[in-house]
């Protein structure tokens, strides 16, 4: 078995053109697999049962450490990067944030019934209760806003992946991808069985 190459070292004994190609190809496929696995992970988290997806996150380290060696190249988007990194220091907030806020919610209902129990039956059991929906609210909140922002970032990457196919005249059908959710711009669903794939609209 040959030597395994890194895909610059191969794109460095193609000619020009054929470079650029090269790595919009690998550029899109690293992008398609992105989108499939932040939208697998969005409808893993609205309850559907996803069997498999990739670790979006660690993915795109991966493309910005790709996209370090290729700058020489312009497929490198420190705008995109710039986003995902915002976005996932968003999502670490809003966990942080709901996380607390339940804690004090639910620490004020528990004291309330107790203190209902044991001194003061009226007042504080009824407390108790006016507060107990904003629990329920609090949690709706929370997944409405880490979902918008799980739709932002895919929608981000679908715009990138839209650019490189339109820019380096890559066939958008070769970079189809399998998705859960119906609601990004820029794409056509279709149905294959059971399951959804979208392919990236590139205009003409």
């Amino acid at each position: 078995m040959g030597e395994i190459r890194d895909s610059v070292d191969v794109a460095l004994d193609l000619d020009e053109r054929e470079v650029y190609s090269h790595i919009a190809h690998e550029s899109a496929e690293d992008i398609r697999r992105i989108i499939a696995s932040i939208d697998a992970e969005r409808a893993e988290l609205a309850g559907v049962r996803v069997y498999y997806h990739d670790d979006w996150d660690e993915l795109i380290k991966e493309r910005i450490r790709k996209g370090k060696r290729h700058t020489a190249f312009d497929f490198y988007n420190p705008e995109l990067m710039g986003v995902w990194e915002r976005k996932v220091e968003e999502l670490r907030r809003i966990k942080r944030r709901n996380r607390g806020v339940l804690l004090v919610l639910s620490f004020i209902v528990a004291v309330s019934f107790l203190v209902s129990f044991f001194l003061f039956p009226s007042p504080f059991f009824l407390l108790g209760l006016a507060i107990s929906p904003l629990l329920y609210l609090q949690r709706v909140r929370f997944k409405t806003r880490r979902d918008l922002i799980y739709h932002e970032l895919a929608q981000f990457f679908i715009d990138e992946l839209g650019e490189i196919l339109r820019k380096h005249h890559l066939d958008p059908e070769r970079y189809r991808f399998k998705i859960f959710s119906r609601d990004y711009f820029g794409v056509r669903i279709e149905r294959k069985g059971r399951e959804l794939y979208a392919v990236v609209e590139v205009g003409d």
